[in-house]
């Protein structure tokens, strides 16, 4: 049980100035604090004034990063009541650059950095992490961060701020460590105690829903980024990448040692893999392990949701529509795929059949039939038969799509030919530029809505503020991969489930785009705002664990019969909890 110093010094269990006065004495802080005592609420307020402050948003992440460090609840209840605000913050577009720059700022590790020189011991080095019933974890080995390239080992940023925002935004409980102090939540669940120990009556199953800890994770394999490499404040190995045979048996060690570690219901979340690792990788570990790919499938669900619910604006269904894309690498083909998978369901048609209607461009122009050979294997489906187009402007005036997305990673690439083009032939033109951070869009929301005579329905991967085209404002959504994997994991996890299926993702886009209202098709919304994130949270987690026990792969029986419900006992809320004296718990 902690106490005075090493309490206030404990961000699990610190909540400064809203230490009572009864706990003071009870911890031995008397002297240690002012004697002042606040709210949370009021602690909210002034870590909001502060960082409001500040004018350079990587001023603003560190601030909130540093929070963490001292006080997790404050920094999960000042970002689930400020969620539209801190989301950019903790998240695309300022976490890009934060990874860029992480070994200046890099203060305190927040996970596990995993590199060749543990090669052998990995179980080991996991076994070395303080928490011990893991149950979501997000790797990365660096190579492909948002749009900014190889940012190897500096890379961990990601890992970090997605696992913050299964905190917030889909309620994962962070850590373990808080229950055991807080004698609020515990005593219905925890009855007997055992010296320092606790042991529930109610057996694993209640704890496992209870205990749910997150782990940020690094693969440190190298980089082939010059500058990073000759960078004295670069914090990772200086060797060029490994590839092969040494790559492959340093991420089977770690996908064993999990599995062993962890057990068969641990998530990992692979993150930013190039593509020639990443579609191997979940090839290679879908029938064994527990793993999803956010880049592939979680992007491709939270896209489906948004063009499911435009249709409510265009009208017809997806099989009317014709797709192009900018991008052929992970989130492009897992995109075109799921598109392919929902209107194969839909429709009853063969998977090859819905994929005639989404074509692909990538570097060298048009993806056609006579590329084939030359493609790599995750392309190899998108080759129709066609004469070979170079140019995009040529490719949507050929192909004339009903919607147009770029998932390329090359900022500016949707001319004001293309889109005068894709409004020249669509009464709404839809158009998804979703390539992180913003520098990386394909196009803005302002060129958008301008070049389209204000026509366009618009989304973009990273944020973008309202827009005022004669006379009438359009506000942007932003197709953000924050509405689906925090609900798709609660989902996972508080059914059980030990395999991620497709029919789990067209299940969370179904749920979100259910979410989308009236009132937000008027605004020009094809989401609806992040304001409701832990209630749209809630009902994917409800739709994706239904799934996976009409699949037979959920494993915590019987069902609940409320899911939705269910899934909101289950999320984590970061409000202070009432501690009390080791000694009056025993006494009771």
């Amino acid at each position: 049980m902690l106490s005075g110093y090493s309490l206030l010094r404990d961000p699990h269990h610190n909540k400064g100035l809203a230490f009572t006065h009864s706990e003071r004495d009870a911890h031995y802080l008397r002297g240690l604090l002012p004697p002042t005592v606040v709210s949370q609420e009021l602690q909210v307020k002034k870590m909001m004034h502060n960082i409001r402050q500040y004018q350079v948003p990587l001023q603003k992440y560190m601030s909130m990063m540093d929070l963490q460090e001292r006080n997790e609840r404050l920094f999960y209840k000042m970002l689930i009541d400020n969620v539209e605000e801190l989301l950019p913050i903790v998240y695309t577009p300022t976490v890009g650059e934060a990874c860029q720059k992480y070994g200046s700022i890099f203060m305190r590790p927040q996970g596990l950095y995993i590199s060749l020189k543990e090669k052998g011991k990995i179980l080991e080095v996991l076994r070395n992490w303080p928490e011990k019933n893991i149950q979501v974890i997000v790797v990365t080995d660096g190579e492909r961060i948002l749009g900014l390239g190889d940012l190897g080992c500096q890379g961990m940023g990601i890992p970090v701020g997605k696992l913050s925002l299964y905190t917030a935004l889909g309620g994962i409980r962070p850590s373990a460590s808080e229950m055991v102090f807080s004698l609020a939540t515990c005593m219905d669940v925890l009855k007997v105690i055992t010296g320092s120990f606790f042991y529930c009556p109610h057996g694993v199953s209640k704890l496992n829903n209870i205990f749910t800890m997150c782990l940020p994770v690094t693969i440190d394999v190298g980089t082939n980024n010059e500058k990073l490499l000759n960078d004295e404040f670069y914090i990772g190995l200086r060797q060029k990448r490994a590839t092969g045979q040494e790559y492959a048996e340093l991420i089977h060690e770690f996908m064993t040692a999990v599995k062993q570690n962890y057990g068969e219901k641990v998530l990992v979340q692979f993150e930013d893999f190039a593509n020639h690792n990443a579609f191997d990788l979940l090839a290679r570990y879908g029938s064994t392990h527990l793993v999803f790919n956010d880049d592939i499938q979680g992007t491709a669900s939270v896209v489906l949701a948004g063009l499911v619910a435009a249709l409510k604006a265009v009208g017809g269904t997806l099989s009317d529509h014709t797709f192009l894309f900018l991008g052929a690498g992970e989130a492009g083909t897992g995109i075109a795929e799921l598109i392919a998978l929902e209107i194969s369901k839909q429709t009853n048609a063969p998977l090859e059949e819905t994929r005639k209607n989404i074509w692909l461009v990538d570097s060298k122009g048009l993806i056609v039939s006579s590329r084939k050979e030359s493609l790599q294997h995750f392309k190899k489906p998108w080759a129709h038969e066609h004469e070979p187009v170079k140019e995009l402007v040529d490719a949507v005036k050929d192909i004339k799509p009903t919607v147009l997305i770029g998932t390329s990673g090359v900022g500016r690439t949707f001319t004001r030919e293309v889109v005068e083009a894709m409004a020249s032939f669509n009464e709404k033109p839809i158009i998804l530029s979703l390539s992180n951070p913003t520098s990386q869009s394909e196009c803005t929301a302002e060129e958008a809505y301008t070049w389209s005579q204000g026509r366009a329905i618009f989304a973009s991967g990273s944020p973008f503020p309202p827009v005022e085209y004669e006379g009438k404002v359009y506000v942007p959504g932003q197709s953000n991969n924050a509405y689906i994997f925090p609900g798709f994991g609660l989902g996972l996890i508080m059914s059980g489930t030990i395999r991620v299926h497709d029919d789990l993702l067209l299940a969370a886009s179904e749920a979100l785009a259910s979410q989308v209202t009236q009132e937000h098709f008027e605004k020009g919304l094809i989401y609806p705002p992040f304001t409701n994130i832990r209630k749209i949270s809630a009902r994917i987690a409800a739709n994706v664990a239904a799934k996976a026990y009409e699949l037979g792969l959920a494993t915590r029986l019987p069902q609940p019969k409320d899911l939705v419900k269910y899934a909101e006992s289950c999320m984590y809320t970061p409000a202070y909890r009432s501690y009390r004296n080791y000694q009056q718990i025993k006494k009771q």
